[in-house]
C-alpha cells in the first residue's frame, strides 16, 4: 500500500530525477554552444533513446519539410545548368562560328571539335583542384569561383577575333566546369534530407539537360543571323553572374563547419535547412558519422594505395565507362551525325533534348515513387506497369545502373544493325535515329545521373571531396 511517507519519498524523487534531465539537457546545450568538436562529440555520447528524447521529446515528428532545403538545390542547379549550357553551346553555332574566326574547313579545329576538347582538357585541370577548393574555402565559396572563370571565358569567347581567342575562352570556362559538379553533387548530398536526397541529387542531371536544351534552342537563329553565335556565349554570363551573387546568401554545408570545428554555426544551418525539432538528430547523427575520423586532412596516398582505394576505384570506373559509352558523341556532334543521315539538325537536336529530358524525368519518378499511384489510376499498359514496379527506392543504384547500360547496349546494336548492308532504303534513317534516341533515353535514366550520386554516397566524409575530384578528373580524361 502507497503511504503518504513512499508517496512523498517517490515524488521527491521524481522531481530530482526531472530536474537532473533538465540540468543535463542544459548542460548539453551549453557545452555544445562553445563550438568546439571534442565538446560536441563528447556530449552525444548518448544512447539513441537520449537522442531521440532531446530531438523530438519522445514523439515520432516524422521526416523535415522539403521546401526548406529546395531553394538551395535549385541554386546549386544553376552550375549543372551551366554545365549542360557550355556542353551544347558549340552544337548549332559551330558553322557560323568558323566562318567568322577563319577556320571553316580546317579539320583539325572544325571536324575534330577543338573548342570542345579545349573545353575538356580545362575541365580536367578544374576537377583536379575541385576538392581542394571544397574543402579549403567551403561549398559556397567553391560555387562562387566555378562561376568566375565561366563568366571570364565566356566574355573571351563572345568577343574572340580569331580561333586562338575562342579555345583561350573555351579553357577558361572548361575551369569552371571542371570545378562545379563535384562541388555540386557534394553541396546537395550534404545539404538535403535523407529521404529526398536520391531525388534532389538527380536535379543536377536535370539542370544539365536543361541547359542543352536551352544552348541548342538559342543556338538555331546562329545559321540565320550574322554573329548570333557571340549572343550565344554571352547569355551564360547571365546565370553564372546569378550563381555568385546568390550564393553570398546561400546555407554553407553543416557537415563542412562541423568538420571545420564550428558546431554552432552548422547547428544554426541545421536549422535553416530543416527545422528546429529536427537539428538535435541531425547533429548527433552528424557526430556519428564524423567520429572515426582521426584527422581533418587525408593524404592522396591514402586514395591510390590505402583502405579507400577500392571505392575510388570502382567510382572512377563507373565514371570512365558512362564516357566510353558514346554519350559525348551524341552531344557534341549530333547536328553533324543527323544531317549525314538527311535529318534536319534543328528537329533531331529537338528530339535529342526531349528524349533527354524524358529520361530524367522517368528517373526522377522512379526516385520519388509516383508511379505506382498512375499505375493504380491509369490504364493498364506494360510500359506502365514496369515503371511502376522498376523504382530506384525498392531496386537500388546497382539495378539501375544495369538497365541503363543494358538499354544503351540495345540502342548501339540497332545504330549498328542501321549501317550494315541488312538494311536499306528508309529503314536506315529510322533505325538510326530511332537507336540514338533510345541512346538518349536509357543513358539518362540511369548511367547519366546516378554516378555523382551514388559516390556522395559511398564516400565516407573525411574523404569525399578528394576523391569526388579524383573521379572526376577520370571522367574528364576519358570524356577527352
Amino acid at each position: 500500500m502507497l503511504t503518504s511517507e513512499s508517496f512523498a519519498f517517490r515524488s521527491g524523487e521524481s522531481v530530482y530525477n526531472s530536474a537532473e534531465m533538465r540540468g543535463r539537457h542544459v548542460d548539453f546545450y551549453s557545452m555544445y554552444k562553445r563550438g568546439t568538436r571534442d565538446h560536441v562529440i563528447n556530449t552525444y555520447e548518448y544512447d539513441k533513446e537520449q537522442v531521440r528524447l532531446l530531438s523530438g521529446e519522445g514523439k515520432d515528428i516524422g521526416n523535415p519539410s522539403w521546401k526548406r532545403s529546395f531553394p538551395y538545390i535549385l541554386l546549386a542547379a544553376l552550375s549543372s545548368f551551366l554545365f549542360g549550357y557550355h556542353l551544347g553551346v558549340v552544337n548549332e553555332t559551330l558553322e557560323s562560328m568558323s566562318h567568322d574566326l577563319g577556320f571553316h574547313g580546317d579539320t583539325m579545329a572544325e571536324d575534330t571539335g577543338a573548342t570542345n576538347f579545349t573545353c575538356l582538357g580545362g575541365a580536367f585541370v578544374g576537377s583536379l583542384f575541385s576538392g581542394l577548393i571544397a574543402d579549403g574555402v567551403g561549398r559556397r565559396r567553391a560555387f562562387q569561383l566555378c562561376a568566375l572563370p565561366l563568366i571570364i571565358g565566356s566574355s573571351m569567347s563572345a568577343t574572340a577575333k580569331n580561333l586562338w581567342g575562342m579555345l583561350l575562352g573555351r579553357l577558361f570556362v572548361g575551369t569552371g566546369m571542371g570545378i562545379g559538379p563535384p562541388v555540386a553533387t557534394l553541396y546537395v548530398a550534404e545539404v538535403s534530407p535523407a529521404y529526398v536526397r536520391g531525388t534532389y541529387g538527380s536535379c543536377s542531371q536535370l539542370a544539365t539537360c536543361l541547359g542543352l536544351m536551352g544552348a541548342l534552342f538559342i543556338g538555331f537563329p546562329a545559321k540565320q543571323i550574322e554573329g548570333w553565335w557571340r549572343m550565344c556565349f554571352w547569355a551564360s554570363v547571365a546565370p553564372a553572374a546569378l550563381l555568385t551573387l546568390f550564393m553570398e546568401f546561400s546555407v554553407e554545408s553543416p557537415h563542412w563547419l562541423f568538420k571545420r570545428g564550428r558546431g554552432a554555426d552548422a547547428e544554426a544551418e541545421f536549422e535553416k535547412l530543416l527545422g528546429g525539432p529536427y537539428v538535435k538528430g541531425a547533429m548527433a547523427e552528424l557526430s556519428k558519422s564524423q567520429r572515426g575520423d582521426e584527422a581533418d586532412t587525408v593524404k592522396l596516398s591514402e586514395l591510390f594505395y590505402g583502405r579507400h582505394r577500392k571505392v575510388v576505384f570502382m567510382g572512377s570506373s563507373l565514371f570512365a565507362l558512362q564516357q566510353l559509352s558514346g554519350i559525348n558523341a551524341v552531344f557534341y556532334f549530333s547536328s553533324t551525325v543527323f544531317k549525314s543521315a538527311g535529318v534536319p539538325s534543328e528537329s533531331a537536336n529537338i528530339c535529342v533534348g526531349i528524349a533527354n529530358l524524358l529520361g530524367i524525368i522517368l528517373h526522377q519518378v522512379s526516385n520519388l515513387c509516383i508511379l505506382e499511384y498512375f499505375f493504380n489510376c491509369a490504364v493498364y499498359t506494360s510500359s506502365g506497369s514496369l515503371f511502376a514496379l522498376v523504382s530506384m527506392d525498392k531496386l537500388g543504384r546497382k539495378a539501375l545502373l544495369i538497365a541503363s547500360f543494358s538499354g544503351m547496349a540495345v540502342a548501339m546494336t540497332i545504330q549498328a544493325t542501321s549501317a550494315s548492308s541488312l538494311v536499306s532504303g528508309s529503314s536506315v534513317i529510322y533505325l538510326s535515329v530511332g537507336g540514338m534516341l533510345l541512346f538518349v533515353l536509357t543513358f539518362a535514366m540511369g548511367a547519366g545521373p546516378v554516378p555523382g550520386l551514388l559516390l556522395s554516397e559511398m564516400f565516407p566524409s573525411r574523404v569525399r571531396a578528394k576523391a569526388m575530384s579524383i573521379c572526376m578528373a577520370v571522367h574528364w580524361v576519358t570524356s577527352f
